[in-house]
């Protein structure tokens, strides 16, 4: 069986991690030669870290869950670091508090906002999503935008919303490590319960511009 092994460092470069574990297989998927139907924007402004993206588990623990086989993780790095000092405190992470945008032309179906934002180390496991945002984009794509920042969400259910528009900011709400934007698309709006699509985003830069594809895992990627 193959294994996967990691280290994690601290800022003097010394080992400050280290596990190996067996190799989980993706979820098995019908969609994999899907082609996202509505138009993707990034869902903020700047550049932005691709902590977990891709296809495969080692790249993107989501891969292993049939309903966000093909979610993405953002954050923001400065100097190869997500946060200032220790980051002990959710507000030294660098994306705390970033706007969160608008990926595309829908409606809204759920919104969540009055969940508490979790210190560094804590965790939500009962409301995995914490404050989060549920879009219908037509076709069978529902989009879920998760762990916003309490009492920042601006929209409820049945709100007409456009590409780009701000939705709220980033936070620290529901099953996270730290701050970050969990971003997904599926079959249904019920979280657990659908089938995880594909998320082709038009016309950003990662090393270079993209016109249409998949953020993957180690890449910085922004809007045009």
């Amino acid at each position: 069986m193959p294994l996967v092994t990691q280290f994690s460092f601290d800022r003097e470069g010394k080992i400050a991690g280290f596990f190996v574990r067996g190799a989980t297989p993706p979820a098995a998927s019908r969609f994999e030669e899907y082609e996202t139907k509505a138009s993707l924007r990034l869902p903020f402004d700047g550049e932005w870290y691709v902590y977990w993206g891709g296809r495969m588990v080692e790249d993107n623990y989501h891969a292993a869950d049939p309903g966000q086989r093909y979610a993405v993780d953002f954050l923001v790095k400065e100097k190869n670091w997500s946060h200032a000092g220790e980051g002990k405190s959710p507000s030294d992470y660098y994306c705390w508090g970033r706007p969160v945008l608008v990926p595309a032309d829908g409606t809204v179906v759920t919104a969540v906002n009055d969940l508490p934002d979790q210190m560094i180390g804590a965790a939500d496991p009962q409301n995995p999503a914490g404050n989060h945002v549920v879009i219908d984009l037509g076709n069978d794509e529902y989009l879920f935008l998760a762990h916003m920042r309490r009492g920042t969400i601006s929209v409820k259910a049945g709100d007409k919303v456009t590409s780009g528009q701000p939705i709220g900011v980033c936070g620290n709400s529901g099953n996270t490590s730290e701050p970050h934007l969990h971003m997904h698309l599926q079959t249904t709006p019920e979280l657990g319960n659908g089938e995880g699509l594909p998320m082709q985003f038009v016309n950003y830069r990662a090393e270079n511009p993209v016109e249409r594809g998949e953020p993957q895992r180690g890449e910085r990627v922004s809007s045009q």
